[in-house]
């Protein structure tokens, strides 16, 4: 996990994409500078995730990008994705080691420094804090913490944190003057018309402002 670079974290899912092919919005934004890359899948049709999921392990694959499934610790098992995503409703992450082996990246959602301390006691290997800003893309992300809450819960922990929830790149550095590693977005890349053009936007905010440190 030391070496997994979260610094553009693009969560992706077929209601953001606009009709358009998961596969083409994930190559489109390797190719503006992202460096992970999550699927998103909350129809709750399984067939349906796992056949993303498996079109999407070979596009990451061939990319060389670390690839994390949405919730599912048996779809991520199935297609050997790099990792799993668990939101706190999601098997708890110690149960998802278990599963998954040491080797396995496992991140948690986490909105206040009581559930980051949790998560982290449980195991997991990074972070994804928010909702930061107001999002509509999130239906259950809650209301706003700011960089001020980020910058709290990331001085309270020992693993990376990457910043989630209405982040674009006019707001990135923001993040990452918090202490973030990284942003990790859905509407701001997976949803525009150009989705290379986002994600270059996006990185050279991040880039940006990691060159002040």
């Amino acid at each position: 996990m030391s070496d997994t670079d979260l610094r553009l974290y693009v969560i992706v899912d077929e209601p953001a994409a606009k009709g358009r092919p998961l596969e083409d919005i994930v190559r489109a934004a390797a190719a503006g500078g992202a460096t992970a890359v999550q699927l998103r899948h909350k129809s709750g049709d399984t067939r349906a995730f796992l056949a993303a999921a498996r079109s999407l392990r070979g596009v990451t694959r061939e990319l060389g990008l670390p690839f994390i499934v949405n919730d599912r610790v048996d779809m991520a098992l199935a297609v050997d994705a790099d990792g799993v995503h668990l939101g706190p409703d999601d098997m708890p992450a110690v149960l998802a080691r278990q599963l998954l082996g040491p080797d396995k990246i496992i991140g948690a959602s986490t909105g206040t420094v009581e559930e980051a301390h949790q998560a982290v006691a449980e195991g997991v290997n990074y972070l994804g804090v928010g909702a930061v800003f107001g999002t509509q893309s999130k239906a259950d992300a809650g209301d706003p913490i700011g960089p001020q809450g980020l910058k709290q819960i990331v001085s309270s922990v020992g693993v990376p944190v990457v910043g989630i929830g209405g982040i674009t790149a006019h707001n990135a550095g923001e993040v990452i003057r918090a202490g973030a590693v990284g942003v990790a977005v859905i509407s701001a890349i997976v949803s525009a018309a150009d989705v290379a053009a986002a994600a270059r936007a996006l990185r050279q905010a991040i880039n940006s402002e990691e060159s002040r440190r």
